[in-house]
């Protein structure tokens, strides 16, 4: 059997909410450079991704780009994953989430999927088996970042299904 991962990502840190739409918020300097750091960190960890589920929203998009270009600035060559921009992952919650996973193709190793609180956390959460969740709900913070590993088909995607490996906030 092949190990699927899938790493989410909470968005990096973003403009207050203001006067214009929410979906066109845009990160700040600081959310810029975690972005960066995020992607440091999945080339660190050896970790590319195959696919990209993103939120169509500004943010997520640049967050997406500063993790693109880390990865490729520490392992020069293509950095080339498919990559979706899923109305879903702004608008829907954990239920859209789960069912855009099941679609994902099972040749597909590693799924990196960038959205939003609550969303994001609830379902890095509901993702971890019973025998390893310890009963403390953590929030991912801006830049939070997930990883999950599992042996089954993405198809297979349910609440319980997917272990914790690792949780890292990238800060620049």
């Amino acid at each position: 059997m092949t190990d699927r991962t899938l790493v989410i990502l909470r968005h990096s840190k973003a403009e207050t909410p203001g006067e214009g739409p929410d979906f066109d918020r845009r990160l700040t300097a600081r959310g810029e450079t975690d972005a960066d750091a995020a992607g440091a960190w999945l080339a660190d960890e050896r970790i590319r991704p195959d696919l990209v589920l993103c939120s169509p929203a500004t943010r997520t998009r640049q967050t997406w780009q500063g993790v693109s270009i880390a990865l490729t600035q520490a392992h020069p060559g293509p950095v080339s994953p498919e990559v979706r921009y899923e109305k879903g992952l702004y608008s829907g919650g954990r239920t859209e989430v789960f069912d855009l996973l099941r679609t994902v193709p099972d040749t597909v190793r590693t799924v990196l999927l960038v959205g939003h609180n609550p969303t994001v956390s609830e379902v890095s959460i509901m993702l971890i088996p019973d025998d390893q969740w310890d009963g403390r709900e953590v929030e991912l913070p801006t830049s939070g970042l997930a990883v999950h590993r599992t042996d089954a088909g993405w198809s297979e995607t349910s609440p319980g299904s997917m272990r914790l490996i690792e949780r890292h906030t990238a800060r620049g």
